[in-house]
Order: C-alpha cells, then structure tokens, then sequence
C-alpha cells in the first residue's frame, strides 16, 4: 500500500458522494477524489464520519487488512449513554472473526462450491422460466424488477438455503431495513431483532424435521459440535441481509446497462461464448458498492500521510477501485470483451464474498434466460424506471420494458 504523503494538507470533510439523480451511477466525485484526494473524509446522513478511500491500490489493501473488522449496526457509530454490544447486533458473516469465522466457512465451503452451484444450475433455470412464464403473458410494458430481477435471487436464495419463499413478504421489508442501515440506523437496529428471531425458529424447524438445504447442514453441524448456533444465526442473518438484495441490485442494473448502451443486449444475445467474460465485466462496470462496505479499524493506519486512528470507520469503495484508469483501461466504458478483469466486486482475504460463485451463476442465468425468451426486450417508450435517489447503492426500483410476441423457452444449457 502506497504510503506517501500526498500534497494535500489539509483532510476534507466532504458529503457522502451519491449517484446523480435519476441513476446508478458512479458518484460523479469518483474521478477527482482518485486523482486529487484518495483518501477523503465524508460526513454519513447518519452524522458519523468516516475515512474514503477510492484507488483500487488502496483499496485492495484495505478490505484485507487484518487491523480493520466489519462492526455491527449496533457498535457503530458509537452512541451515548450505551455500551457497545449492549444488545443484539446484526452479525453477519462480515462481522464474524477468528475461529468462528473459519469454521462457518469450512461449513458452508461444499454448498457454495463450484461444482454444487454448477449442479444447482438447471434449478436456476427453472424458476426463471417460471417467473418469466407469467411475464410474457403478462401486459405490455411489464415491470421486470418487480416481476422478474427481484423476485429470482429471492427464490434462488430460499431454495438454496432453506428459507420458505411464501415468507418473503415478512422478511424483506425488514432485510431492506437493516442493509439501509447507513441511512436509517434506528430502523434496521429494529429489523435485526426480529430477523434474528426469524432465522432462530428457521434453525428449530430444521432441527425437528431436517431438510436438503444449507440451513439443515449448519443444524447438523451445531450438533457435532463443529459449529455454533450464533454462527448459523449469522450466516442466516448474511442470507437475508446481502444474499439476494444485492444479487437483485447487479442483475437490475446490468439489465439496464445492456439495454442502454446501443446494441450491446444484441450482441451478447448472439455471441454467448462471450458470456463468461461479459458477466465479469457487468460485475466490474456496475456501480452497486458504492462505500457500502464499512470497516472499523482495531489500530492506528497511516496511508498518504494521515493517520486513521483506532475506532475510525473506513469506507473502501469498491465501485470506484473498479473503475480506476490506472488498472482498467478506459474505466468508464463497459467492454464486454474486457481480457484483464481483476475486479474487487466480491472483496479479498478472509472475507471476500463466499457466495462468488452463485451470483455468477445468477447472472449467467438471468441473462441466457431473458435472450431465449425475450430476444428483442428493449425499454418502454415513453417510461423511465423509477429509483431511490438517498442511497449510495442504486438500482432500478421499476424497469418498464417492451418485447414483441411471447416467445416459448428455448433453454440453451451450457451446463
């Protein structure tokens, strides 16, 4: 990690950089902060600041470094009159450390293998026909995130894991809570209660009458005495929090991406040996962790001549690193034929995103999926999707589309 002094002095206290308007972004700050300030002080809506960091060097160091740990909601931003840890927090997996956090993995290390997502692939394909069976019968112009982009992570990860679909009205309003908790901190303090209530009676019921999913595999687990029930708690916690809401996020906007840019949702229609790269490249260019990631550091950091004190959160910002000129040629632009793709979307070290795996396989899906069935899907004239322009991470909360006569699955599988 580069640490010498950079010629800025002075530390700014800047806002939050946000997605323009209307948009996914990238925070139009990205480019000067990476040249002029890359290593920035922002003021959070939350009122907390914290240190952002915005070179892919940077960064890449950053979100390995052991002297930096991932605190819950309720730990951070510190607040007066409570002691941290004074109740529940939401720990997930990025919180976890140490030798509970290795033995979840080594837990979970088969199911989200590989080879198991490759075997689970044509499951993935079923419930996206499914979903798009109703869609193309459906009016025109239909919604596709509502009808499509959310509701298959949400099915791929219930199957996968063993959490009962028909229950996601209860728990994604609060999931939506907790993962907005940068923005609205009291209201996901109180969706981790009831989350955590919810994935504890999810583990008893597996108990009692076991199942072939993940959940039932981290009971039998706790009983061998391999694993311990907070860790299963936390692993559900992750699953409900970030296992399908940012899958919904890239898959919503790498839709809007192909159908935007002229001629690319062709062009990967028509040359799916481009597939592979492309998804790595849709990864990379969509702007979803847009300092998303908030790290707590144990120790005093210096890095471009200033020090990062203990106690100080820390924003890498993923999506700025994956678009750094100096490691991506022509950053800014997406090129689904991108060779060198050494993106930092999934993180790096002890950390880095378990579920790798099954959001490259969700993509792939989602896309073969919509070229069989919708092969001339464009945007609906005279609508624009709608978002939440307060969040960092955007994506469409609406995409209204077009297509022409429904067309009956043509299931090219790969696999």
């Amino acid at each position: 990690m580069n640490t010498t002094p950079e010629p800025v002095v002075d530390v700014p206290v800047i806002d939050l950089p946000l997605p323009p308007p209307g948009t996914m972004g990238p925070p139009e700050e990205y480019g000067r902060l990476r040249q002029e300030c890359p290593l920035a002080k922002v003021r959070l809506p939350i009122g907390a600041t914290a240190w952002y960091a915005t070179r892919y060097d940077d960064v890449k160091e950053l979100i390995a470094d052991s002297r930096l740990i991932r605190p819950t909601i309720n730990d951070w931003p510190p607040r007066p009159g409570r002691a941290p840890g004074d109740e529940p927090g939401l720990i997930t997996m990025m919180e976890l450390e140490g030798p509970r956090h290795a033995a979840l993995r080594r837990a979970l290390s088969e199911p989200f293998s590989v080879r198991s997502i490759r075997s689970r692939l044509p499951n993935l394909r079923q419930s996206a026909d499914r979903l798009l069976d109703a869609f193309v019968g459906g009016d025109q112009p239909g919604d596709l995130v509502v009808r499509f982009l959310e509701p298959f992570p949400v099915m791929v990860m219930c199957d996968l894991v063993g959490i009962p679909y028909d229950d996601s009205q209860y728990f994604l309003p609060k999931a939506d809570a907790a993962l907005g908790a940068l923005l609205t901190l009291e209201e996901g303090r109180e969706a981790t209660s009831r989350l955590r209530a919810y994935i504890t009676s999810l583990l008893d019921g597996k108990r009692r009458e076991p199942d072939d999913d993940v959940l039932t595999e981290l009971v039998r687990e706790c009983e061998h005495g391999t694993l311990d029930h907070e860790s299963a708690v936390s692993f559900g916690l992750s699953m409900l929090v970030a296992g399908y809401r940012t899958s919904t996020m890239f898959l919503a906007d790498a839709v809007l991406t192909l159908l935007t840019v002229p001629g690319e949702y062709a062009r990967l229609r028509d040359n799916r040996d481009l597939m592979p790269g492309a998804v790595e490249e849709l990864l990379r260019y969509v702007p979803v962790m847009n300092g998303v990631v908030v790290l707590q550091a144990v120790e005093d950091i210096e890095l471009h001549g200033r020090t990062i004190r203990a106690g100080d959160a820390v924003l890498p910002v993923l999506a700025s690193a994956n678009r750094d000129g100096s490691v991506f040629a022509d950053g800014d632009r997406l090129d689904l034929c991108r060779a060198d793709n050494p993106h930092l979307t999934f993180g790096r070290g002890a950390h880095n995103c378990i579920g790798s795996h099954l959001a490259r396989a969700q993509m792939t899906v989602c896309l073969e999926s919509l070229f069989d069935r919708l092969p001339d899907l464009r945007l609906a004239e005279g609508c624009q999707p709608i978002w939440e322009d307060g969040s960092p991470s955007k994506s469409p909360i609406t995409l209204p589309v077009s297509w022409s006569a429904p067309s009956p699955p043509r299931r090219r599988q790969p696999w």
